[in-house]
């Protein structure tokens, strides 16, 4: 009787989604395939399906990774502070912080093309996000440190703008070449567009 193949890999399902980063790196989130994703973690071409339905599926993986990373990065960086105001910054710092230190992860988060299934877990994965953003804004208002009024428009108001900044840079499209510099640039911004804290 044939003995079933082993996988090397201690998690098939790991190494398959870093492979997949490191081609989003080289090649963009539509361009790569799950064959080639399976190469390069040195796995049969059907390996992949073990764990993923299909290329939608493992992007819907990393996107979700992403977004929960996203997530605990501004919750992280809120924590070292008292006022809700500079919470509320430092989430901001925290966005532009990671997107530029996982850029394959942010392009797959924002830039992929929506899969025709869309994830629930992906989906949910980015309204935990979002609603750590509305929820350090709504604080903002308890606080009084922004005024009244739908917590939603400021939170899209203070998204577009750490997403616009975060998007420039991981494009290139920035004077600055440096994450120092970049950061420095986005504090600007973002204490320039929001009240100073009390």
């Amino acid at each position: 009787m044939k003995k079933q193949k082993h996988y090397h890999h201690g998690n098939l399902r790991e190494t398959l989604r870093d492979a997949a980063i490191k081609l989003i790196a080289e090649v963009g989130p539509t361009a790569f395939t799950l064959r080639e994703v399976a190469r390069r973690a040195g796995v049969s071409h059907n390996a992949p399906y073990r764990h993923f339905q299909d290329k939608d599926d493992l992007l819907a993986a990393v996107g979700a990774e992403g977004f929960r990373e996203l997530k605990e990065a501004m919750l992280n960086a809120a924590l070292q502070q008292t006022n809700a105001l500079e919470r509320l910054k430092r989430s901001g710092l925290a966005y532009v912080s990671f997107a530029l230190r996982r850029p394959e992860h942010f392009t797959v988060m924002f830039d992929a093309p929506t899969p025709k299934r869309k994830s629930d877990v992906l989906a949910a994965a980015g309204k935990q996000a979002f609603d750590t953003l509305i929820s350090f804004v709504k604080n903002c208002q308890d606080e009084g440190q922004l005024p009244p009024g739908n917590p939603l428009e400021f939170a899209l108001l203070a998204w577009t703008m750490v997403h616009g900044i975060a998007k420039l840079a991981t494009t290139g499209r920035l004077p600055y070449r440096s994450e120092a510099a970049i950061l420095k640039f986005a504090k600007f911004v973002i204490d320039e567009s929001l009240p100073a804290s009390a």
